[in-house]
């Protein structure tokens, strides 16, 4: 069994690897700021609540603990505002993850399981994206992804570091027990924007673009269930602890696109509410259709999606959402363990 430290294991990824880590048998440790993450999510595995860049932070716990992986899931990850912030970006996405790379190298940390994105592709020029597409992003977010990754493949040349680069689609869902799930403020995210309005009522949800080259003019995405996301970074843990091939760069997503009108008809068909819309202009940087190949993860991880519908997806973080309408305000008991290092 490994020992983890989970970087951003607050966040709505984080938290549901860390779920299944310690399901598995797994230790996780999980390293946030809580900025945008909670604590609540994490119930009672440790927390350092500190910045995953701050290397006194990161020279005494890698030196005082033997971690068998680094799980780096901290990130800022918005599109839009990586246009207006690039230097931002860059700092935390690129330059704060080096300083993370350089104390998992100093320490010995031999596997490092990096959450990347499919911003790094682009413009599709085919769908399904394979992991060999070109890589030539049009916002500033993919490309401090896609920096990243590259730094990790000379680190794995220099110094021996196994990693497997995970490039996520859309993440959407929550936990099968409804006790975790997506908590971010602002929401930005389609499902969980729609849910929320829903839910609470009021507001109408921006349709950016209908004139796209698409099935009914709304952009196309790949929406991939979380838990089967925690479930891709186990397998891939599993392969960095084995003699075979560096796993390197692994696409994740459900293989089947989804428009927004298609994804807006789902969500009112599961909470029986009609949402009102409203058309706006294209957001900068966002391509029309972004679909994955997920044949590599299935080859080199044995690995596929076990939540396949958007049906699916759409009912669990209804589930949430409608049971958890603050988010996690007062919502759970346990406390975790919090330390400051």
């Amino acid at each position: 069994m490994a020992k983890v430290l989970v970087t951003g294991g607050a966040g709505y990824i984080g938290c549901h690897l860390v779920q299944l880590l310690k399901d598995s048998g797994h230790t996780p440790v999980v390293l946030d700021d809580l900025s945008t993450g909670h604590h609540e999510a994490l119930g009672g595995v440790r927390l350092i609540e500190a910045d995953f860049a701050d290397s006194q932070v990161l020279n005494q716990l890698l030196g005082d603990e033997r971690f068998d992986a680094v799980a780096h899931l901290a990130a800022t990850s918005e599109v839009g505002p990586s246009f207006e912030n690039p230097a931002g970006y860059y700092a935390n996405n690129f330059e704060r993850g080096l300083r993370l790379l350089e104390a998992v190298i100093r320490h010995d940390v031999r596997g490092f399981l990096f959450s990347s994105s499919a911003a790094v592709y682009g413009e599709p020029q085919r769908t399904p994206i394979d992991e060999d597409h070109p890589t030539i992003p049009t916002n500033p977010y993919g490309e401090t992804k896609l920096a990243f990754e590259r730094a990790l493949h000379w680190y794995h040349q220099a110094y021996g570091l196994r990693f497997a680069s995970l490039r996520f689609f859309n993440a959407a869902g929550a936990h099968e027990s409804g006790d975790i799930g997506e908590d971010h403020s602002p929401e930005s995210h389609l499902i969980p924007r729609l849910l929320l309005t829903a839910l609470h009522g009021g507001e109408t949800v921006p349709i950016f673009g209908d004139d796209y080259p698409t099935r009914d003019g709304t952009c196309i995405r790949d929406y991939i269930h979380v838990e089967d996301l925690a479930a891709a970074h186990l397998a891939a843990l599993g392969a960095l602890e084995c003699d075979g091939p560096n796993p390197g760069n692994i696409n994740l997503g459900g293989q089947h696109g989804y428009t927004v009108k298609e994804v807006i008809r789902t969500v009112e068909e599961i909470t029986g509410c009609n949402i009102s819309v409203s058309p706006a202009p294209r957001r900068a940087g966002d391509p029309a259709t972004l679909v994955a190949s997920s044949e590599r993860a299935g080859r080199l991880l044995n690995w596929k999606p076990t939540h396949g519908s958007l049906r699916e997806i759409v009912a669990s973080a209804w589930r949430w959402h409608s049971g958890h309408p603050e988010g996690y305000q007062r919502r759970f008991d346990a406390t975790p363990t919090a330390a400051r290092l």
